[in-house]
């Protein structure tokens, strides 16, 4: 749901700010069945419809989902590898990582617990890879 624009005009406004949106989401947390209703806040340079702003919001939190796992899965931030092409190279690596794990079936596990067999059973990390190769 969009705010009400008209008081945009005034001249306390951010510089460009166009939108502000207000998402609200009830929020079912499946370890503890906790039902909880959050709202969020997004500032925009876009002058967006609701559709729009929906569908930033999500393309938004489907970006910050993957950076959340590479820093959680594969501790990115605590990376030292910082010269030359190295940084680049083992992003990549991780993401083609990740989107193995997220695509094999065969075992019902978290991405952690995935790396973890893929470290230590060969069998596992060839099923890995040959999934990758049949994706193309």
């Amino acid at each position: 749901m969009l705010v009400n624009k008209s008081w945009l005009n005034n001249k306390y406004q951010w510089v460009g700010l166009k939108s502000i949106i207000k998402v609200t989401s009830d929020v079912h947390e499946k370890t503890t069945g906790k039902e909880t209703t959050e709202t969020r806040w997004y500032i925009s340079s876009l002058d967006l419809n609701a559709e729009q702003a929906l569908s930033s919001v999500r393309n938004h939190w489907q970006v910050e989902s993957m950076h959340w796992v590479l820093e959680m899965t594969f501790r990115e931030d605590e990376s030292r590898i910082r010269k030359g092409r190295g940084p680049l190279a083992f992003n990549v690596m991780r993401k083609i990582a990740m989107t193995l794990f997220k695509q094999e079936q065969t075992k019902r596990a978290s991405i952690v617990a995935k790396k973890k067999m893929a470290g230590l059973d060969d069998e596992y990390r060839s099923t890995l890879l040959e999934s990758g190769i049949k994706m193309r």
